[in-house]
C-alpha cells in the first residue's frame, strides 16, 4: 500500500521510543565531561551586597565558580533585559546567581551550599495590581536604556510596563448604539509550569580551534545558535547547536538559557566539556514558566444576539523579564475577538514585570488567555439572550466580507469553515438531546462548548529550508532543521516528499536530530508553523529534485525533459511508458554503456519563507501577524455530584479544521495531547507565591497534573477547508487542542451549578467555596 498524504502511518521515531533506544539530549555523554550546578537566590527581590565563592573554592574536585560578576551581559529575544546570572539584584525567587563547576555532580551541589551570598531585601511586586501600583518603584530601574531585539515593543520607562498593544477597529460609538445587551466579566488565568518530563539541560565545550560545542534539549537551535552569537560577540559558524529528541517542550524549551550558563561554566575552566541538568525543583523555580494574565471585558450584542462591539482589557504577569511575553501578549490582542466576526473592537494589552518566575512560550501562545475570556463572556451573553450558545457561536461565525481584529480578510482558505465545526461538534456531542439532564437525585450531567482561533506571531520573515538527496538504489534522505519535540514531524514531513515524489513514505528517511553544522536552517519548532514551513520547503525541495531527475532521464531516454513522467521507482516517456529508466540509475547521472557520464548527482534544495506578513501599527493594531488561522470548536461533558460538589469529566470532543490532514494518527495525538493538557490547566494547574514572592510549588508533590485515569472519554474529528497556501492545504493545529478546553469546562459546571467561575484553575474545593457563597469568585 503506498504511504503517502492523509495514511494512517506509524510514527517512524515509534519504535526508538517504545523500545527506550531513543537517545534524549542528557543520556549519552563522556564520563570526562565536568558538572555545574547553580546557586539561586532565596529572595525574590533584593540588592546582592557581597558573594563570598572562598570556602566553596576549596573544596576537592570544584574547578570554578561563575558569578554575574565574570559576565555582565544582558540577554533576551525580544528585549535584552535578563543578565545570565544576577548582577547587582536578584528580581525572582529562584534566579541564577553562580555556577559551580566541579569533577562530580555530588561536589558541584555541595560547593553551591558553601557560597555565602548577602542580600539587603527590597519591595515584592507580587501581583498584576502591585505591577500597575505606582507606589512602588519599578523592578527595572534601567526599562529605558534597554536594547531592542525587535522593533515593535513599547516599553514605558519608569514604570512595570514593558509592553502596550493596542487594537483600534470600526466605530466604538456605533457598536454600543447597537448593543441592546451589554455583559461584563473579569477574568484570571495563573502562571503554572510546562511540567515537561525532561528537565531543561545542556552541554558545552570549547574547542581547542576555538568552535563551540552545545549539545542541548531545545526546539530552537537555529536560532539558539544566533542568539548566543549575538550575545557573546561570536561568529554563528563558531557555533554548533546540537538537537536530539525533546522530552516535551510546549514551547518552555524555545529561550536559550541553560545553553548560556553552560557555555559560560565550560570558558571558566578553560573550554572543557561540561554538563549543566536543572533538578525538577530549579525547573519550576529557575526555569521560564507559563504566562499568567488578567482580563477585563465588555460585549455588546443586539437581541437578535449580533455582536456589535468588544471592549478588552488584558494584564499579563510577565514575571522578571519579558523574554516572549510581549509577543504573547500581541498574540492575546490579535485574538482577542476568538473565532467571531466582531466589527467593532477596542483592546488593550499592558505586559507588566513582576517578581514572579519569568515567562514564556506556552502551548497556545497567549492564545489561551483570550479565548478564555471571549468564551465565558459568549456563554453568559447567551444565558442573557435565553438563546442555545451553539446557535449564538453559528450566529456571529465569519461570513464573506469579514475581517480580523487586525483588520485583515477572513476567507475559508485563511481561517476555514467554523460553521462546519460547530455543526459537527453538535453531532457528536448528541447536542439535540439537551445540555442538562438529571442522571439520579444527585448527579448532575451537563455539557458545554466553546470555540477557537489561533494564529502564529511568528517573525514577517521567518523561513525553513529542506535538502533532498538519494542513494544508489534510489530510496530518499530527508534533511531539514525540524526538532522531534512530540508532534510527530519525522513522520509527516516524509509523507509531504513521499507525496510530492510519488513514492512510498517507507523509501524515505529524515534525519532524527538536529546538528545546525549539517542541517538548513529552520527558524523554530513553534507555533504549530513546522509542518506549513518546512512542508512548504520540502515540496520546493522535492519538484527541484524531481526536475533534476527528468534532466538525467532525458540523456538516458533522449528525449526533452518535458516530456517524461514518473511513479515509484521508475522515470517514463508519457506519451509511451513501455519506454523507461529505473530511478536509481540516474539519481547520479547517466551511465553510457562505453562508460562515459552525464548529467549530474541529484540534490533537490527547496526553502520557504512567510509572505504577506506585517508589523501591527502602534496605535491601531492593523496589520497581519500570521500566514492563516486555524478555528475549531470544542466541547465537555461532565457529571456533577450535588451534594459532594465533585465533577466528572465524562467526554471532551475537539473538531478542528485542519485544512488536510497529512497524517491522521499523528493530527488526532497532537489534538488528543493538547485537550488533555487543557483539562489539566483548568482542572489542577497553578504556581502558587508566597507573600513574600517565593514560589512554593517545587515538585510533582504538590503540583498536580491530570492523571491518566481522570481523562474522559476523548473524540477529535477533522473538518477539510484546504488552506490554498499550505503544503497540500494543511494547516497547523499541535497548539489547538488546548485552547477551548478550560473555558468549555467552566461553562459546563456553570450550566451545573448555576454559579459563574471565572478563575483557572476550577478545583473541587473551588467549586465547594463557590457552590457555598464563601467565596465570589470573579477571578481578579
Amino acid at each position: 500500500m503506498e504511504q503517502k498524504i492523509g495514511a494512517g502511518v506509524v510514527r517512524k521515531d515509534a519504535w526508538l521510543k517504545v523500545t527506550g533506544r531513543a537517545k534524549f539530549n542528557d543520556d549519552d555523554y563522556s564520563p570526562a565531561c565536568l558538572e555545574a550546578r547553580l546557586l539561586t537566590s532565596v529572595c525574590a527581590h533584593a540588592k546582592i551586597t557581597s558573594i563570598d565563592a572562598t570556602k566553596a573554592l576549596a573544596l576537592p574536585g570544584v574547578r570554578a565558580v561563575v558569578t554575574g560578576a565574570d559576565c555582565g551581559i544582558l540577554t533576551g529575544s525580544v528585549l535584552r533585559d535578563m543578565p545570565v546570572l544576577a548582577t547587582g539584584v536578584t528580581r525572582y525567587f529562584g534566579e541564577p546567581v553562580a555556577i559551580v563547576v566541579a569533577d562530580e555532580e555530588r561536589q558541584a551541589a555541595q560547593a553551591t551550599k558553601l557560597i555565602e551570598v548577602a542580600y539587603e531585601m527590597l519591595p515584592v511586586t507580587n501581583s498584576i495590581d502591585d505591577a500597575m501600583n505606582p507606589a512602588l518603584a519599578p523592578i527595572h530601574p534601567a526599562l529605558g536604556d534597554y536594547q531592542h531585539m525587535t522593533p515593535s515593543i513599547y516599553p514605558q520607562a519608569g514604570t512595570n510596563i514593558a509592553n502596550h498593544t493596542k487594537i483600534r477597529k470600526g466605530d466604538m460609538e456605533d457598536g454600543w448604539r447597537k448593543s441592546e445587551i451589554i455583559i461584563d466579566g473579569e477574568y484570571s488565568i495563573p502562571q503554572a509550569n510546562h511540567a515537561y518530563i525532561e528537565t531543561r539541560n545542556a552541554r558545552a565545550e570549547i574547542l581547542p580551534t576555538g568552535q563551540i560545542v552545545i549539545h542541548s534539549s531545545t526546539q530552537a537551535p537555529h536560532a539558539t545558535r544566533a542568539l548566543l552569537a549575538s550575545y557573546f560577540g561570536l561568529m554563528e559558524t563558531d557555533i554548533i547547536i546540537h538537537a536530539p529528541f525533546v522530552g516535551g517542550g510546549y514551547g518552555g524549551k524555545v529561550c536559550p538559557h541553560p545553553e548560556m550558563l553552560a557555555y559560560l561554566a565550560s570558558k571558566a575552566v578553560g573550554g572543557r566539556a561540561v554538563r549543566l541538568a536543572l533538578t525538577r525543583e530549579e525547573s519550576f523555580y529557575s526555569s521560564a514558566c507559563k504566562i499568567g494574565a488578567t482580563s477585563k471585558i465588555r460585549l455588546g450584542a443586539d437581541k437578535t444576539g449580533r455582536i456589535w462591539a468588544l471592549e478588552a482589557d488584558y494584564f499579563v504577569d510577565a514575571g522578571a523579564y519579558v523574554d516572549t511575553s510581549p509577543i504573547m501578549a500581541r498574540a492575546m490582542a490579535v485574538s482577542c475577538g476568538g473565532a467571531y466576526h466582531v466589527p467593532n473592537i477596542q483592546c488593550d494589552c499592558l505586559c507588566l514585570y513582576t517578581n514572579h518566575v519569568y515567562t514564556t512560550s506556552f502551548r497556545g501562545f497567549g492564545h489561551g488567555v483570550s479565548t478564555f475570556a471571549i468564551e465565558r463572556t459568549i456563554e453568559k451573553l447567551a444565558e442573557a439572550l435565553q438563546m442555545d450558545p451553539a446557535d449564538l457561536r453559528l450566529k456571529n461565525a465569519p461570513e464573506k466580507g469579514a475581517y480580523t481584529a487586525t483588520q485583515d480578510d477572513i476567507t475559508l482558505s485563511n481561517t476555514g469553515n467554523l460553521t462546519a465545526c460547530i455543526t459537527r461538534l453538535k453531532e457528536l456531542m448528541d447536542w439535540e438531546r439537551g445540555t442538562y439532564l438529571m442522571v439520579s437525585d444527585t448527579i448532575v450531567r451537563a455539557k458545554a462548548m466553546a470555540c477557537f482561533s489561533k494564529t502564529s506571531s511568528s517573525p514577517t520573515d521567518a523561513s525553513s529550508s529542506a535538502i533532498v538527496t538519494f542513494c544508489s538504489d534510489g530510496s530518499v534522505n530527508l534533511n531539514c532543521g525540524v526538532v522531534e519535540c512530540g508532534p510527530g514531524m519525522t513522520t509527516s514531513l516524509p509523507q509531504i516528499l513521499a507525496q510530492r515524489l510519488k513514492m512510498n513514505v517507507g523509501n524515505i528517511t529524515m534525519n532524527m536530530q538536529v546538528n545546525t553544522h549539517d542541517q538548513p536552517e529552520h527558524w523554530k519548532t513553534v507555533a504549530s508553523m513546522s509542518l506549513y514551513m518546512a512542508g512548504n520547503a520540502i515540496i520546493a525541495a522535492a519538484d527541484d529534485a524531481v526536475s533534476q531527475i527528468k534532466s538525467n532521464a532525458a540523456i538516458a531516454l533522449r528525449c526533452a525533459p518535458e516530456d517524461l513522467d514518473f511513479d515509484q521507482d521508475t522515470v517514463f516517456l508519457a506519451e509511451d511508458p513501455a519506454r523507461f529508466v529505473k530511478l536509481k540509475d540516474v539519481v547520479f547521472g547517466v551511465k553510457y554503456p562505453g562508460g562515459n557520464a552525464a548529467g549530474s548527482p541529484v540534490v533537490g534544495r527547496g526553502s520557504f519563507i512567510m509572505k504577506h506578513l506585517s508589523s501591527l501599527d502602534p496605535e491601531t493594531g492593523k496589520g497581519r501577524s500570521g500566514p492563516y488561522w486555524t478555528v475549531g470548536a470544542q466541547a465537555v461533558e461532565l457529571e456533577y455530584d450535588l451534594s459532594e460538589h465533585t465533577y466528572r469529566l465524562v467526554k471532551a470532543v475537539t473538531v478542528l479544521d485542519a485544512g488536510k490532514v497529512i497524517s491522521p494518527i499523528c493530527a488526532a495525538g497532537q489534538v488528543l495531547g493538547a485537550m488533555n493538557t487543557g483539562l489539566s490547566i483548568a482542572t489542577r494547574e497553578k504556581s502558587h507565591y508566597s507573600q513574600n514572592g517565593e514560589i512554593l510549588d517545587t515538585s510533582f508533590r504538590t503540583y498536580k497534573l491530570m492523571h491518566y485515569a481522570e481523562t474522559p472519554e476523548f473524540v477529535v474529528s477533522f473538518i477539510e477547508t484546504p488552506n490554498l497556501s499550505g503544503p497540500f492545504g494543511a494547516r497547523g493545529l499541535g497548539e489547538h487542542g488546548v485552547l477551548g478546553m478550560p473555558p468549555a469546562l467552566a461553562n459546563a459546571l456553570a450550566k451545573a451549578t448555576g454559579q459563574q467561575f471565572d478563575a483557572l484553575p476550577i478545583t473541587f474545593e473551588t467549586v465547594w467555596k463557590v457552590v457555598n457563597g464563601r467565596v465570589q469568585y470573579a477571578g481578579i
